[in-house]
């Protein structure tokens, strides 16, 4: 068992400790049990998450994580090579009228270092060079512009 903070513990089990225990009833008084062989303290009832860590549970805990994150993550590789949309481009060129384009031009030079993206020209508008962007750097220049308003 360790302590988590002042309200509780995580305990740790090792393989045979748990053998003949009702998952279902097992509380934190019972894991404690198990665990240490003496009686425990706590007087309510609060059940105790059980995640089995076999070779088989890993592999269809990493197949259900790929069945529910494998669209995300196309949708993620999408972003870093389609242009921005129109939408995000009109909220770039909003958020410019309340940032200012000093602060623009700094945040836009942050998004794009390191990409084959230039930074924005001394004479070129700020949708011009929005228009530029992919979807993710347009997503990261909104959040990096919006978040310090």
């Amino acid at each position: 068992m360790i302590p988590r903070g002042r309200s509780g513990y995580y305990g740790l089990v090792g393989p045979g400790l748990t053998e003949g225990v009702d998952e279902e009833k097992l509380t934190t008084n019972a894991l404690w049990e198990a665990v240490t062989g003496k009686s425990g303290t706590q007087t309510w009832y609060e059940s105790v998450h059980i995640t089995c860590r076999s070779p088989e549970s890993e592999a269809a805990r990493l197949a259900e994580n790929e069945r529910v994150y494998a669209l995300r993550r196309e949708r993620a590789e999408k972003a870093k090579t389609e242009p921005a949309t129109e939408a995000q481009v009109k909220y770039l060129t909003t958020l410019v009228e309340k940032v200012g384009q000093e602060r623009f031009d700094a945040e836009f030079a942050e998004v794009v270092k390191g990409r084959d993206i230039a930074p924005r020209a001394p004479r070129q508008r700020c949708a011009t060079a929005a228009k530029r962007l992919t979807k993710a750097r347009a997503r990261k220049l909104i959040t990096a512009l919006a978040g310090h308003d």
